[in-house]
């Protein structure tokens, strides 16, 4: 039985990772740089970084993103599935990037489907600038002071399955 954490149901793995970061968090000096290797969900990043964790290191972006997985400002596309083919809109309308203005689900989907190599680019370039999108966020809203209450609102946007 999980607990909720910003709106988001966590299981119980995931419920010992944040309990395990937050133990380390209260006990490694507020001064020095904290650094949590290989997690990687963009809702773990966050809550993560509300536990008080600085630096991340995970394959996620790319390697999920060559298996289908984009994620977006709207939440988790598998671009392999059908309901995708059809699609003509960008990538993510919410990024300021041209990758996910110019590319439509519709292509990605028809590279991957057609095992072009550039399906996996693109879904791998478009997760790791969703990321950098993300940190930029988290940065501005640290310095806005309003993290917690912008997170809460975020990680039930971004992890739901589209």
């Amino acid at each position: 039985m999980g607990n909720a954490i910003g709106g988001l149901s966590v299981g119980e793995p995931e419920q010992q990772l944040y309990d395990f970061t937050a133990l380390c968090c209260e006990n490694l000096p507020v001064q020095k740089p904290r650094y949590l290797m290989g997690v990687g969900t963009p809702w773990n990043i966050l809550e993560a970084i509300d536990l008080g964790v600085d630096m991340f290191d995970c394959v996620m972006p790319t390697r999920n993103g060559r298996n289908g997985m984009i994620f977006t400002s709207q939440g988790v596309i598998n671009i392999k599935n059908l309901k995708w083919a059809k699609d003509f809109s960008p990538l993510d309308p919410g990024l300021p990037n041209e990758l996910s203005q110019y590319y439509t689900k519709a292509y990605c989907r028809h590279l991957f489907m057609a095992d072009e190599i550039l399906g996996l680019q693109l879904a791998s370039i478009q997760n790791l600038s969703f990321y950098l999108w993300l940190v930029g966020e988290v940065r501005k809203h640290i310095q806005l002071g309003d993290y917690s209450s912008w997170k809460t609102s975020m990680v039930p946007q971004i992890s739901q399955r589209l």
